[in-house]
């Protein structure tokens, strides 16, 4: 999938429209004069439709293309605000991670990416628990997936199911298991990890400046956090948080 944002934004809109219209590719592909084939190429993001298909899709869905301009970087901004807003207890508890944590049971993990960031203060936008697991463990971390009735997130299809559970297998490390949605960083060995408690817990979370190197998503986010405080009246603590 490319890595333009623009490109992300048709796809899911495209889908999206489709989807809610009650329509697979091949009948939107009919009304539409186009293959299946580049309509599943458009909705995964390996093509920019011209403006021309784009607008004869949607007019097959019957809706129309709207075309706004707005200050770069906004959509980071927006999300941050919008994660800024919410309560963390609130958020914790919709990415079920107590749920997902308890039911790892032994299996050697560390709290990363844009969770270890949350968890460590940086009201960032977390879509869903992300761990790092050794690959040499990744027998019984399948042997997880298996007991939690895990799909695998099939990037081709953009759908989930229709890959193998094992990391071995190729594919994004990401899962929706009976406890919530699950990503995984495969790492030869762990990141020597920091205790955070929160709620009358401790969870092994990766330090910020690990997470910083690691996942470039939410590097990005935590470099845009920390403008934003440094452009108003405080400024970012080592947690990613404000000193004032």
């Amino acid at each position: 999938m490319t890595e333009s944002r623009l490109v992300r934004q048709i796809a899911h809109a495209l889908r999206h429209e489709r989807e809610r219209a009650g329509l697979t590719q091949q009948a939107l592909a009919d009304r539409a004069g186009l293959s299946q084939a580049a309509i599943a190429r458009i909705e995964r993001g390996d093509r920019l439709p011209s403006l021309t298909t784009a607008e004869r899709l949607l007019t097959a869905l019957g809706r129309q293309l709207r075309i706004e301009v707005e200050p770069l970087d906004s959509h980071l901004d927006a999300a941050l605000d919008e994660a800024a807003a919410a309560d963390l207890d609130e958020r914790l508890t919709d990415l079920k991670l107590d749920r997902l944590v308890d039911a790892l049971g032994d299996l050697p993990y560390v709290l990363a990416g844009s969770t270890a960031a949350l968890l460590q203060g940086a009201p960032i936008p977390v879509a869903a628990v992300e761990i790092a697991v050794r690959w040499r463990d990744s027998s019984t971390f399948t042997a997880f997936l298996e007991r939690a009735y895990a799909q695998r997130w099939n990037a081709r299809w953009g759908e989930w199911g229709g890959v193998r559970h094992e990391p071995e297998e190729r594919g994004e490390h990401r899962w929706l298991t009976r406890h919530g949605e699950l990503r995984a960083r495969m790492v030869d060995e762990l990141p020597e990890p920091i205790e955070v408690r929160h709620g009358g817990r401790t969870y092994p979370v990766e330090p910020l400046v690990q997470v910083e190197v690691a996942d470039r998503r939410t590097a990005e986010l935590l470099r845009r956090h920390r403008q934003r405080l440094a452009a108003g009246t405080g400024e970012p603590d080592e947690a990613g948080g404000s000193t004032r």
